[in-house]
C-alpha cells in the first residue's frame, strides 16, 4: 500500500494532500510548485493546434471546454475534460468559449500522473478540496511504522508561495508554521508572544489533524454551510445552500449520507452500478488468481532446481555410459592389436627357424666337401666326387628360394584407428530442444456454440513448441471423428452443422519430433431451432434487402429467386414469410431450394426448386415445372406462411396463418436444401426464424 501514500511529484508521503478533479492527489507544497498562469498552457494549446506532432501525449489532454466541465465557476471554477489534438486549434465558437475559460481561470496546474490540465481561479491550488481520506490513511500508515517515522516537509506559511522555505517550528496558539527567518521576524520570543508554545512542524501537524478531526467539512464557497449533500452530477460535495441558490440547483443532488453508504455498499435495487465494495469484491478475487499463480510461479521455481538436477543426472549417465563405452572399445581394439602383434613375432620366428635349419644344412654340407677336397686318392675322390657335385649343385640352385631372404611380414602395423567420426559426434553432441508436444488444452469459457455453428479454443501445454493443431469433430451422434481444421491458431468456427445435436471435439498438437495426445474433449450442443437471415450474397441482383436482411422485395417484372443463409440436411425445422406488400394479384412462390438452383425465374421451374405458388385465391405445389395439388385458398397483406421442413421423414408441409394448406407438399427428400422464395416487384416478404415447428396433426393425411 506505500506505493499508494506517496506524491507522484515529490515522492514522500503526501502532506496536506489535495484531491484533482482527475481523482489523483498531490501534495499542497507540490500543487504551489507546479501552479503555473493559464496563459501559459493556453499558449501550449495554441501552439499543439498547429503541431506536426498531433499525438504528442503533452497536448492529446489539454480541456475541451465546450464540454460540461467538472466543476463550475460556482464551485471553485476547476475544469479538467480532454479533446483529441486533432480538434485542437479548429476555428470554432466552441475554441472562442474556451479562451474566454482560460481568461476566467487565471491558474492552472497539470496532473503529474495523467497529465490533464486543471484550471483554477484566482484562489489557486488552494480551491482544490483536501482529500481527507488520504491523509488520515497516511497518519495511521505512520503511527503503525513506529520502527521507521514518516518524514513529512512543511513549508513556512509566512514565506512566499514561490519561495517558500521549510517550516521549523508551529505556534500551538497561532496555528501558524514558521521557517526560522519568520519566526524571528514575525514571532519573536518577546512580548505576549513569548507565553505562546512552539512544537516542531510533525507535532503541530499532528496537533492539526487532532483539532480537524471532530471538525465537519465546510463548503468551500458557503463557509458557514457544512457539506451535507452530494451532487451527482460535478460527484462532489456541496451544501444545502448550492443545492438552492448556487451552481448545483439544476443538479441531481442526494443526502451525502445515503449517496456515501450507496458507494460504499451499492444498492441492491440497482444492479447495473457496481459500486466501491462490489468492485473490490471483484479485484479482490482476481488479486486472488493472481496470488495463486504468483504461488504456482514460485513452486515451479522449486521444480526447476529438482528438474535440473534429474536432468544433470541424467547428462552425468549418458556421458558416463559414452566414457564405459569408449573404455570398453579401446580394450577391444588393443586385443586385437595384441593379436596383431602375436601373429606377425610368430611368423617372424617361424621363418628364422626355418632359414636356420637350411643353413645348418648347408653349412653342414659345405664342411663335408670341404673335407672331401682334402682326399688325396684320386680313386676314392672319383668314388664320391659326382654324386658331392650333384648335391652341391641342387643346394645351391635352392638355396635361395629355400632360405626366403624377404620377411614374411613387415615390422610395422597395417592397422589405422580412424576416430574422426566418433570425435565429431562429441564435439557436436549437444541437447536436442524440440520435444514432441504435450496435450492441449481446450479452454471452455471461450468456447460456444450458435446457431448451427461451434467456437472452439485451446490451449498449447505449458513450455512445449508446436507446429500445428489438427482439430477433430464427430458427427453429432456419437460417431467417429474427422478432420476439421489443420493449422497453427488456437480457435476454429465450424459452421454448416445439424441443428439440435451435441457435438464433441478435440484436438491435438504436431511438431517435427512427433504429436501429442488428444485434448480432452468437449461436448457443445447447437442450437435447437434455425435463426437465419436471408442471403444477399448469393441472391438475384433484382432483389433489395433491408431489415438486416429480414426484409426484401424485387425491382423487376420478372420473378427472381433468394435463399436463406442456412442449410438443412437433418431435424425438422420450421420458419414463416410474412406478406408486407402484395399488388396486382401477384402468385409468390415459397419452398426449398438447392444452393445452386437457377435465380432467374420462378422457384420450381427446375429440378433444383420445390415450391408452393400462391396467388389471392388459390395455390399449387410445383418441382421441376409440375404443377400439382391445386388447393383453394390464398393471401393478402399480413398473412403468414409458414413452412414446415421435417427431415426426418423427408417432406416438406405447408401452413397458411397458422392452419394447415393441402396435403404433404413433398416427399422423399433428401440431401441439403436451403429455405428459397422466388418474388417480383409486386411482392414484399419478411422472413420469421427461430420458431418452433407446429402440430402436423391436421396436415399428416393425405387428401
Amino acid at each position: 500500500m506505500e506505493g499508494e501514500l506517496k506524491c507522484p511529484m515529490c515522492l514522500q508521503f503526501f502532506c496536506s494532500p489535495l484531491l484533482l478533479p482527475c481523482s489523483h492527489s498531490i501534495c499542497a507544497v507540490c500543487a504551489s510548485k507546479c501552479q503555473e498562469s493559464s496563459q501559459t498552457f493556453l499558449s501550449q494549446l495554441e501552439e499543439g493546434g498547429c503541431s506536426s506532432n498531433p499525438g504528442d501525449p503533452d497536448l492529446k489532454d489539454f480541456p475541451d471546454v465546450d464540454k460540461i466541465s467538472i466543476l463550475s465557476e460556482t464551485d471553485s471554477g476547476v475544469v479538467c475534460n480532454s479533446r483529441p489534438s486533432s480538434y485542437i486549434g479548429t476555428p470554432s465558437i466552441a475554441n472562442i468559449y474556451q479562451s474566454v475559460q482560460f481568461s476566467q481561470n487565471p491558474y492552472g496546474i497539470k496532473c503529474p500522473v495523467c497529465k490533464k490540465i486543471i484550471l483554477l481561479d484566482e484562489n489557486g491550488y488552494k480551491s482544490l478540496p483536501c482529500n481527507k481520506v488520504l491523509e488520515s490513511i497516511v497518519e495511521k500508515f505512520s503511527h503503525g511504522k513506529q520502527h521507521k517515522p514518516l518524514t513529512l516537509y512543511v513549508n513556512c506559511q509566512m514565506c512566499d508561495h514561490n519561495e517558500a522555505k521549510e517550516a521549523v517550528v508551529m505556534c500551538e496558539q497561532c496555528n501558524v508554521f514558521y521557517c526560522q527567518s519568520c519566526k524571528e521576524s514575525c514571532h519573536p520570543d518577546r512580548g505576549p508572544l513569548a507565553q505562546h508554545n512552539l512544537l516542531d512542524p510533525i507535532q503541530g501537524r499532528a496537533l492539526q489533524r487532532a483539532r480537524n478531526k471532530g471538525r465537519e467539512l465546510c463548503c468551500l464557497e458557503h463557509e458557514e454551510e457544512q457539506l451535507s449533500m452530494y451532487c451527482t452530477t460535478c460527484s462532489m460535495p456541496v451544501c444545502c445552500t448550492c443545492q438552492s441558490e448556487g451552481g448545483h440547483s439544476q443538479h441531481d443532488v442526494q443526502a451525502i449520507g445515503a449517496m456515501c453508504k450507496t458507494q460504499k455498499v451499492g444498492n441492491s435495487e440497482d444492479n447495473e452500478h457496481l459500486e466501491l465494495s462490489q468492485i473490490l469484491q471483484s479485484l479482490s478475487e482476481k488479486a486472488k488468481v493472481g496470488t495463486e499463480f504468483i504461488q504456482s510461479l514460485k513452486s515451479m521455481t522449486d521444480r526447476v532446481h529438482v528438474n535440473c538436477s534429474d536432468f544433470e543426472a541424467t547428462v552425468v549417465a549418458q556421458c558416463d555410459a559414452l566414457i564405459d563405452a569408449i573404455k570398453k572399445r579401446k580394450q577391444e581394439l588393443l586385443v586385437h592389436v595384441g593379436e596383431e602383434r602375436d601373429l606377425k613375432i610368430g611368423m617372424l620366428k617361424e621363418q628364422a627357424s626355418q632359414c636356420t635349419a637350411l643353413l645348418q644344412r648347408t653349412t653342414s654340407l659345405l664342411h663335408f666337401s670341404i673335407e672331401v677336397l682334402k682326399e688325396s686318392d684320386p680313386a676314392s675322390f672319383l668314388q664320391v666326387s659326382s654324386g658331392l657335385i650333384s648335391r652341391v649343385s641342387t643346394a645351391d640352385q635352392n638355396f635361395n628360394k629355400d632360405m626366403e631372404l624377404t620377411p614374411r611380414v613387415a615390422t610395422e602395423f597395417d592397422l589405422t584407428l580412424d576416430s574422426s567420426p566418433a570425435l565429431h559426434a562429441i564435439q557436436t553432441m549437444n541437447f536436442f530442444q524440440l520435444k514432441a508436444p504435450g496435450k492441449p488444452r481446450i479452454v471452455p469459457e471461450d468456447c460456444s456454440a450458435e446457431n448451427n455453428s461451434v467456437t472452439i479454443a485451446w490451449q498449447p501445454h505449458m513450455g512445449k513448441v508446436v507446429e500445428s493443431y489438427s482439430l477433430e469433430l464427430d458427427d453429432g451422434c456419437g460417431g467417429d471423428f474427422r478432420v476439421v481444421y489443420v493449422g497453427s491458431e488456437t480457435i476454429c468456427t465450424v459452421d454448416g452443422l445439424h441443428f439440435n445435436s451435441t457435438y464433441f471435439a478435440r484436438v491435438k498438437a504436431t511438431n517435427t519430433s512427433g504429436e501429442s495426445d488428444y485434448s480432452d474433449p468437449i461436448s457443445l450442443q447447437t442450437a435447437e431451432v434455425a435463426w437465419f437471415n436471408l442471403d444477399p450474397f448469393s441472391a438475384h441482383p433484382d432483389i433489395l434487402f433491408s431489415n438486416d436482411n429480414q426484409t426484401a422485395t424485387c425491382n423487376s417484372y420478372e420473378h427472381r429467386i433468394l435463399l436463406g443463409g442456412v442449410g438443412f440436411s437433418k431435424g425438422v425445422h420450421y420458419w414463416e414469410v410474412v406478406i408486407d406488400r402484395y399488388d396486382n394479384h401477384s402468385d409468390p412462390a415459397i419452398g426449398i431450394a438447392r444452393f445452386d438452383v437457377d435465380k432467374c425465374q420462378m422457384l420450381g421451374k427446375d429440378e433444383k426448386g420445390w415450391s408452393m405458388y400462391i396467388d389471392d385465391k388459390r395455390s399449387w405445389f410445383m418441382h421441376n415445372n409440375d404443377h400439382s395439388e391445386r388447393t383453394e385458398g390464398g393471401i393478402q397483406r399480413g398473412s403468414v406462411v409458414g413452412i414446415l421442413l421435417d427431415l426426418t421423414r423427408h417432406r416438406l408441409c405447408y401452413f397458411v396463418d397458422g392452419f394447415p394448406h393441402g396435403p404433404i407438399a413433398f416427399k422423399n427428400l433428401h440431401g441439403v436444401f436451403f429455405p428459397a422464395l422466388s418474388i417480383n416487384r409486386n411482392i414484399q416478404v419478411t422472413l420469421r426464424t427461430g420458431l418452433e415447428p407446429p402440430s402436423e396433426s391436421d396436415s399428416d393425411d393425405e387428401h
